[in-house]
């Protein structure tokens, strides 16, 4: 029933590449490579660019949402966020980043179009006061505004995150 144990194998036992092990892979399919060493950086990214033009970029998107906002178009936002998350994956920048300046841009381009009626001489502090006690909040325009302010920086989050998962990640 068992096979009798010839002395060429008990020599082998315990010796490197003696088995052959390695041989029972299979034939034709590539191995995937090594995966990529962590590398922890406390430094700035080299792709930063100029300060000024990311200033000019979220004063532009802010203007966008704020004219779309006064013409009613609201979910502005939300398309700001979901651009931003698209080039966001694209290129490559991490969420530490993309996170507040979205939360800026949408919250800057709300702010502004209530501010602009508000400077005309409109009733805009006692609407939000209104509406923040319609909503079982304490009946103050800085709370109005605060939870306004809340929604634009979550309609453009949403849109974040539905870019980014949207977008395919680069395998490597």
């Amino acid at each position: 029933m068992t096979k009798p144990v010839s002395r060429s194998e008990f020599q082998r036992l315990g010796k490197r590449g003696s088995y052959r092990l390695g041989l029972l892979a299979p034939q034709g399919v590539p191995r995937p490579p090594p995966p990529k060493r962590f590398r922890p950086s406390f430094t700035r990214s080299g792709r930063a660019g100029p300060s000024l033009g990311w200033i000019a970029l979220l004063l532009v998107g802010a203007g966008l949402i704020a004219a779309g906002a006064y013409a009613g178009l609201w979910f502005l936002p939300f398309v700001a966020g979901l651009i931003g998350g698209l080039v966001a994956r694209l290129g490559e920048w991490r969420l530490r980043v993309t996170v507040p300046a979205v939360i800026a841009v949408s919250a800057l381009g709300w702010g502004a179009a209530l501010l602009y009626p508000a400077m005309r001489g409109l009733p805009v502090g006692a609407t939000a006061r209104t509406i923040a006690g319609i909503a079982g909040l304490p009946a103050a325009a800085v709370v109005g505004v605060a939870a306004t302010l809340g929604v634009a920086a979550l309609l453009g989050l949403t849109g974040l995150w539905l870019g980014r998962a949207l977008t395919p990640m680069e395998r490597g």
